[in-house]
C-alpha cells in the first residue's frame, strides 16, 4: 500500500487564541523573552501560565526554529501549543516567518495533527506588514509539508496524515483581509513550488523528454496554458542542432517544450510597447545526466536526476503565472534531453551547428547543459521579448563559488539583474551577482569554430554564463545558475531533503515587476 498523497489548505481565522479549538496552535517567540509577549496574555492566562513558566525556566531559547510543546492544561481550546523560535527581533525578516510555518508543519506531521493553527505573525514588528505575512506563511506551511514518498510503501507506525487543515489565527479584525489576500497569493505559489519540486525529484526511470512533454500538456491543460511540444523531428526541421546533438545518445528523443500565459491584449504591456512577450524563461531539463562519452565518477551520479530543476521550476512558474493570471505574455521554453553515452552520442571533437547559426566545438560532452540553453536561448530571443531569464543547474564551479546558500545570477542588463535582486529579497531566494563579460568570452573561443562548450577550470560559471550569452543578442537577458540550490541531501526543521524548487518564487516575484 503506497502512502496517503498530502494535502495541505490555508486558511484565515479571526479569533482569540486561547479560543483555537484546533490540535496545535503554534506561537513565535523572539531570541531573550523573559516576560510572556501582551499578545499571547490572554492565552498564557488560559493555560495557567505555562507559557510564562517555560520563559522562566530558560528551557526555550527562542532561537530560529527552536521548539517546544505544550500539552493543554487549564481553559484552552486546542490540544497542544507549539512555542517557534523566531530569533532575534532586531533581524526579523520575512524568510523566518516562512521558515517558523515550515517548521511547525513538519512537527505537526510527525505529531499527526491535522489541524494546526498558526500564530506566529503576531508579534513581529510592523515592518512585515499582513499581507506579506499572510503570504509567507502560507508558503512556508506548504512548502513544508511536502515529502518525496512516492515510491515508498505506507509506514503503519507513522503518525503523519493526508490532509492538514492550516489555519491563520488572527484576533484583531482590521487585519484579516490583508492576511488573506496574501494567503491565497502564498498557497499559489507554495503549490507551485511543491509542483515544480515533484516533478524533478522523479527518477531518470519515471520521466524522460519524451514524458516530460506529457507532463508539460497535462499542466497546460489544468491551468489553461497553451502548449506545444516538439519532437526530434521538429528539431532536425528547425535546426535544432545543440539540442539533438545532446540527446543523440539515448532512445528517448529529446524535446523543447513550449508553454504560453496570454495575460494581455494588443502590444502594450504598463504603458510600453512589446512586440513579443514580455517575458521568456527558459529553463534547462536534462532527465539524467551520465556525462555521455565525457563519463561522470559513478559517486553520487544517482543525484543527475536533478539536472531537470531548471525546466521543472518553469513548470511551476507558469502554473503560478496562469493562476495569478498576471496581466503580462509569458512564454516557458524548456529544452530537454537525456545524455547518455551510446554509438550515436554526440563526441568530444565533434562541430555542432546550432539554431542561431553558431558554431560550437564539442570539447567535454558534460557540458550539455550550455549546449541545449543555446538553441533555446536563440528561439527565444527570435520572439523579441522584453526580457529573458534562463535558469539552469549549470556548473559545479557556482558550487564551488557559494556553497548552497545562493545561486548565481549573470546577465547583460544591469537593469533586469536588480529586479532579480530585489526578487530575491522579497522571495528568500538568494542570489549573488556575478561578471560575465567579454574577457570571460576569450576563453570561450575556438580556433576551429566560432566557440568551444568548454574554458579552462577557471571562473568556470562566468565563462559559461559568457557562453550563453553569444544566443541572446540585444534582448536583455539574466542567467541563474542554480546547481547549488536546486536540491539538498541535508534536511532543515523547515523542509525536506530533495529538489527544493528554487527559482519558482524568486522569477514570479520578478515577472510581476515587469
Amino acid at each position: 500500500m503506497i502512502r496517503q498523497a498530502k494535502q495541505t489548505s490555508v486558511m484565515v481565522k479571526q479569533l482569540q487564541l486561547h479560543r483555537y479549538d484546533g490540535d496545535i496552535l503554534t506561537v513565535g517567540l523572539f531570541e531573550g523573552t523573559k516576560r510572556v509577549p501582551s499578545e499571547y496574555a490572554n492565552l498564557d492566562k488560559a493555560v495557567g501560565g505555562a507559557i510564562r513558566d517555560i520563559l522562566r525556566l530558560g528551557d526555550f531559547k527562542g532561537k530560529a526554529n527552536e521548539t517546544t510543546v505544550l500539552y493543554r492544561t487549564g481553559r484552552v481550546g486546542c490540544r497542544r501549543i507549539l512555542m517557534v523560535g523566531l530569533g532575534r527581533k532586531d533581524k526579523i525578516e520575512p524568510a523566518v516567518l516562512r521558515q517558523a510555518a515550515g517548521t511547525a508543519a513538519r512537527l505537526a506531521d510527525k505529531l499527526g495533527a491535522g489541524r494546526l493553527g498558526l500564530a506566529l505573525h503576531t508579534v513581529v514588528p510592523a515592518k512585515i506588514d499582513a499581507e506579506t505575512a499572510g503570504r509567507v506563511l502560507a508558503e512556508g506551511a506548504i512548502v513544508g509539508r511536502y515529502k518525496y514518498q512516492d515510491y515508498l510503501s505506507a509506514d503503519k507506525e507513522s503518525k503523519e496524515v493526508g490532509t492538514v487543515r492550516v489555519s491563520i489565527v488572527e484576533p484583531k479584525a482590521a487585519a484579516v483581509l490583508k492576511l488573506n489576500r496574501g494567503r491565497k497569493t502564498g498557497t499559489i505559489l507554495g503549490q507551485g513550488q511543491n509542483r515544480a519540486r515533484a516533478v524533478a525529484n522523479k527518477p531518470g526511470n519515471e520521466i524522460n523528454p519524451p514524458l516530460l512533454g506529457r507532463e508539460a500538456k497535462k499542466i497546460a491543460r489544468q491551468f489553461g496554458l497553451k502548449c506545444r511540444v516538439f519532437n526530434d523531428r521538429h528539431l532536425v526541421e528547425m535546426g535544432m542542432n545543440a539540442i539533438l546533438a545532446v540527446g543523440g545518445g539515448s532512445a528517448n528523443k529529446p524535446r523543447l517544450i513550449m508553454l504560453e500565459h496570454k495575460g494581455r491584449k494588443g502590444s502594450a504591456a504598463r504603458g510600453k510597447a512589446v512586440t513579443g512577450p514580455d517575458v521568456v524563461v527558459v529553463g534547462k531539463a536534462i532527465t539524467f545526466d551520465s556525462g555521455g562519452i565525457s563519463l561522470k565518477p559513478s559517486a553520487k551520479m544517482e543525484e543527475m536526476k536533478f539536472d531537470k530543476a531548471g525546466g521543472c521550476a518553469v513548470l511551476g512558474i507558469m502554473t503560478v503565472v496562469a493562476q495569478l493570471k498576471l496581466p503580462l505574455n509569458v512564454v516557458g521554453l524548456i529544452p530537454t534531453a537525456e545524455n547518455l553515452p551510446s554509438q550515436t552520442s554526440y563526441r568530444p571533437g565533434d562541430i555542432i551547428r546550432t539554431y542561431s547559426g553558431k558554431t560550437v566545438e564539442v570539447q567535454n560532452t558534460d557540458a550539455e547543459g550550455r549546449m541545449i540553453l543555446s538553441d533555446a536561448l536563440a528561439y527565444a530571443a527570435k520572439m523579441k521579448p522584453a526580457a529573458i531569464i534562463d535558469m539552469a543547474t549549470l556548473t559545479g564551479a557556482c558550487v564551488v563559488a557559494l556553497g548552497e546558500h545562493n545561486a548565481g545570477l549573470f546577465g547583460n542588463n544591469d537593469a533586469l539583474k536588480k529586479k532579480i535582486e530585489k526578487a530575491a529579497e522579497v522571495s528568500g531566494e538568494a542570489v549573488w551577482a556575478m561578471p560575465s563579460g567579454p574577457e570571460y568570452l576569450e576563453q570561450m573561443k575556438s580556433k576551429i569554430a566560432d566557440l568551444k562548450n568548454t574554458g579552462d577550470r577557471k571562473a568556470g560559471s562566468c565563462t559559461a554564463a559568457a557562453f550563453l550569452g553569444e544566443f541572446v543578442g540585444d534582448v536583455p537577458w539574466v542567467h541563474i545558475d542554480i546547481a547549488a540550490v536546486a536540491d539538498t541531501d541535508r534536511e532543515k526543521p523547515w523542509r525536506e531533503i530533495g529538489a527544493t524548487g528554487f527559482g519558482v518564487r524568486l522569477v514570479v516575484e520578478c515577472i510581476r515587476r515587469c
